[in-house]
């Protein structure tokens, strides 16, 4: 996929998300930072859709883990944002999750960047001053 990527409202998110996940093989990783509010569960809406998922999709904010099942894989979506050290993600199930053949998707991944693995996509989605999301790969942090 080419990046950056210019989204104007939440159905171009999902709509992103949705082609992200005809690239996403078993076991891939997709790590995602943005601001709060910058789109980056729209994105994972798209994913789930992508990955023929049919029910509801909400943020892990509180939650930290929502699984996906049903879909072609399943799909788990974390959220580190109010996790302190990477042993909580780690308690959270973090190693099974990854040998579990599905695809992850972690918001604030930078958060523990020393726990993602070798080929983890790495997309920053930023909001620009008209509203506009753009969504950039980036490096590992």
């Amino acid at each position: 996929m080419d990046f950056p990527r210019r989204c104007a409202d939440p159905e171009q998110m999902q709509a992103l998300g949705h082609e992200l996940a005809g690239h996403l093989g078993a076991g891939a990783v997709l790590a995602l930072s943005g601001d709060l509010g910058a789109g980056k569960t729209e994105l994972v809406k798209g994913l789930a859709a992508g990955l023929a998922f049919s029910g509801p999709v909400t943020s892990p904010t509180f939650a930290l883990l929502q699984e996906y099942r049903g879909g072609t894989r399943p799909l788990f979506h974390l959220d580190c944002y109010r996790l302190e050290h990477p042993q909580e993600l780690i308690e959270l199930g973090w190693d099974e999750l990854l040998d579990e053949g599905g695809v992850v998707a972690v918001e604030w991944a930078e958060r523990f960047p020393e726990l993602m693995p070798p080929g983890t996509l790495w997309l920053e989605v930023r909001i620009l001053p008209e509203g506009t999301r753009v969504v950039s790969q980036h490096p590992e942090p």
